[in-house]
């Protein structure tokens, strides 16, 4: 990609966020300096986020995408709540992946829930940005 293709991708901006009590974010912070490294706009909320937090702040941050990082044991209700969050605010539309300790019998429900893509352990940083480009960028617009 030429100098002036890449000048012209708007910079993606995503938040990464920690749902819940987990405390455990070193993979977040690993994921969230992987998408900076990678060109990406990346808002880190902390530890200890509330769905309607990370609602909040992805509204208020204009992000394209939130990811979550859930190592608790509850992603199948903070997933939704988050998810669930976004829609009252009107913003249905920002797309929801995360990454985590997720069975995969917990998989299909997830992804019918809304959850765009789950990365589970062992998953590259490298495999997390190519499937942003190729699925949010496209709903960028860019």
């Amino acid at each position: 990609m030429s100098n002036q293709a890449t000048a012209e991708k708007r910079k993606l901006r995503i938040l990464v966020a920690k749902p819940g009590l987990d405390g455990h974010d070193r993979g977040a912070k690993v994921v969230a300096r992987a998408l900076a490294d990678a060109g990406y706009e990346v808002v880190y909320t902390g530890l200890h986020q509330t769905p309607e937090m990370i609602a909040s702040a992805a509204v208020q941050e204009s992000v394209d995408a939130v990811g979550l990082s859930i190592m608790s044991g509850a992603h199948m209700t903070l997933f939704p709540a988050v998810i669930d969050a976004l829609e009252r605010r009107g913003a249905g539309d920002i797309m929801v992946f995360g990454g985590g300790i997720v069975p995969d019998e917990d998989m299909a429900p997830l992804r019918d829930a809304g959850v765009a893509a789950i990365f589970k352990p062992g998953a590259s940083t490298q495999e997390i940005v190519e499937w942003v480009e190729k699925a949010i960028r496209p709903r960028a617009g860019q």
